[in-house]
């Protein structure tokens, strides 16, 4: 057993060295540029000593007991071919994650494994080839495995006094090769995190310690005052509502962020609301925000309604986009409220506040909408209806992730066309701008490789057009206001604590008597649910504290990066940036597209309301008050 172990650890070592090496020779530009080699290289045998002491400790400490008998050699055999196959996946998993994620595996590898049918999918229709070396990889490792740690070796029996000894000895040294330091804290990632790149911070990690990581953080939800540090009690519930313009006590004490608003638009009778979120269309790939131009409907679009050119995502994954547009909820380092158990009812949703008023919310969508846990969310909390995949009639054309944009938008026309005077909230969800980047074939002409973001952003706005083109001929169009926005970029990543040009995104106005205009303020995802109520002429009590962007004048955005938190606010000096890291002091930065960061004193006001907008609602959550007042029963009826 002991010599299992030393040979553990040496493969180990050796394996971990050799994967880091590589990605370092792969992102070189970016370790140079933030010059890592040797923060990296020592970082990362830090952190593989704790992982494979974790690994080792155990069959380490009871070798002097059971090392000379043949069942417990033969299991330690056996979990060291478990542990190193373990390892050699994460490692084997790392550069196509960085690829899609800009970092190391994380809280995303586990939970996408509770999605397998679509993962897999996605996997098998667009990654084969990596797929055939990975195997080719883990059956190599397999066979490796097999050979190192044989079964069949036994150590010398030990005097019985020589064995608490020697398995003290090597539960002190395990002891401290876990914590890792001989400082007060226990080493952890931000002990070996050095520059102001989110990635290279990522690569003196392992992955199999990344991801162990996160795993234990999500039993704590991701509390953020444990990782951005605290406020005295009241202060950030006092910061967030003087921001979001809330003047005197609260209608409800139990739900502190509860007000009345206003429409600023009267009606006769209020309009119906239609929200469409367009997958991973970032601000990069569209023309009229200075990108790509790959989105000609769009542009064409954007002057015949009020088009935000300034609009920020909360953060960089679907179910944050949908927490940000249907809930008006800030970001937090937790899951989106959408996964966390404690908001699976009872939870504010615009679907349930437009309930109350008589409206039929529901949620469309081309996948199967168990995905990320949406229908149990939606449904829990004031959708009544989800229309997905399975519903849809005849679709044209099925991928990997479902049924495309074209399908999706064929199924929201036929709906608001039988709705009549029905009042109607309608959140419809694209699909096919996903990666492996399938859609119809003949409904755009592709460029390079057909199957390309480039290429599935082409088809996605084509869709869109198609889309509008027809809706304004329907009569369902002068009684609707619709919101064109995406749920965030594609594949957000670069060489900054918080990428600011990856989390802007196109967002729009449009349908009904909305008025062509341009807007540049800068505005965040959680401001649009507040407005599009003005708009629609509905008077509400809600709980939200985004603006309403028709009375106020916004000027700030909120974007959670992994546990990096940027706080941006447009003034007089241009675009201030508060980046708040775990257990680190806050930066502040003045921003400048396309992404130029120039180190700015710290404003200690600006950092304390930073801080107030990323503690407060971890604090709503906790204490379930970011809701509605129980419905009077004759509501519920209706």
């Amino acid at each position: 057993m002991r010599a299992s172990t030393l040979r553990f650890l040496l493969a180990g070592f050796a394996l971990l060295l050799l994967s880091r090496l590589g990605l370092m020779a792969w992102q070189w530009d970016r370790v140079q540029a933030a010059d890592g080699l040797w923060p990296i290289l020592i970082g990362g045998l830090r952190i593989d000593t704790v992982m494979l002491c974790m690994l080792a400790v155990l069959p380490a400490v009871l070798s002097p007991w059971l090392g000379h008998r043949a069942w417990p050699a033969r299991l330690t055999a056996w979990w060291y071919r478990f542990a190193f196959f373990l390892l050699v996946l994460l490692e084997i998993s790392t550069p196509q994650f960085i690829a899609e994620y800009d970092t190391r595996p994380n809280r995303l590898y586990v939970e996408y494994l509770v999605s397998p049918r679509e993962v897999g999918s996605m996997l098998w229709e667009g990654y084969k080839g990596t797929l055939l070396v990975a195997l080719l990889v883990l059956v190599a490792a397999g066979w490796l495995a097999r050979r190192l740690f044989r079964d069949g070796r036994l150590d010398a029996p030990l005097a019985w006094w020589h064995r608490p000894i020697l398995s003290l000895l090597i539960l002190a040294a395990g002891f401290m090769g876990i914590r890792g330091t001989l400082e007060h804290r226990p080493i952890n990632p931000s002990s070996v995190a050095f520059a102001g790149d989110a990635m290279i911070n990522t690569l003196p990690l392992n992955s199999l310690y990344n991801v162990a990581d996160a795993v234990y953080r999500m039993k704590k939800e991701r509390s953020p005052s444990a990782l951005y540090g605290s406020l005295p009690p009241g202060e950030a519930l006092r910061i967030v509502r003087e921001s979001a313009g809330l003047q005197g006590p609260p209608l409800d004490p139990a739900i502190p962020t509860l007000h009345e608003q206003q429409a600023t638009v009267r009606r006769d009778r209020p309009l119906n609301v239609v929200v469409i979120l367009m997958e991973s269309q970032g601000a990069q790939y569209v023309g009229s925000l200075g990108g790509a131009g790959l989105t000609p409907a769009y542009d064409a679009l954007s002057k015949e309604g009020w088009a935000f050119t300034r609009a920020y995502a909360t953060g960089t994954r679907s179910v944050r986009g949908l927490e940000a547009i249907t809930t008006g909820f800030l970001p937090t380092p937790a899951e989106a409220v959408l996964k966390l158990p404690r908001s699976q009812t009872g939870f504010f949703t615009v679907a349930e506040l437009l309930g109350r008023q008589g409206y039929h919310s529901r949620f469309v969508y081309g996948g199967e909408a168990h995905f990320d846990n949406m229908r149990g969310f939606f449904l829990g909390n004031g959708f009544k209806e989800v229309v997905d995949r399975a519903k849809f009639k005849r679709p044209a054309f099925v991928g990997s992730w479902g049924a495309s944009d074209e399908d999706m938008f064929k199924e929201l026309d036929g709906l608001l066309t039988a709705d009549g005077d029905k009042p109607t909230f309608t959140l419809a969800f694209t699909v096919s701008n996903h990666s492996p980047w399938e859609y119809p074939e003949g409904r755009i002409t592709p460029q390079g490789d057909p199957r390309s973001v480039e290429n599935t952003v082409r088809y996605a706005d084509w869709a869109l057009g198609q889309f509008f083109e027809k809706a304004r001929k329907q009569p369902y169009w002068k009684n609707t206001v619709f919101l064109v926005v995406a749920d965030h970029d594609s594949r957000v990543g670069g060489a900054s604590l918080v990428p600011v040009r990856h989390f802007q995104i196109p967002a729009l106005i449009l349908g009904a008597d909305v008025s062509p205009r341009r807007d540049d303020r800068l505005i965040s995802q959680v401001d649009l649910a507040p407005t599009l109520l003005s708009l629609a002429g509905i008077d509400s009590a809600n709980p939200m504290v985004g603006h309403d962007l028709t009375r106020q004048a916004a000027g700030r955005a909120i974007m959670q990066y992994g546990d990096n938190y940027g706080y941006m606010r447009s003034g007089p000096q241009g675009d201030q940036l508060i980046v708040l890291e775990p257990g680190k002091p806050a930066h502040q930065y003045r921003y400048e597209k396309p992404g130029t960061y120039t180190p700015q004193p710290l404003d200690e006001a600006f950092a304390r309301e930073a801080l107030g907008h990323a503690l407060w609602p971890g604090e709503a959550y906790k204490a379930e008050n970011y809701r509605l007042p129980v419905a009077p029963a004759a509501a519920q009826a209706r």
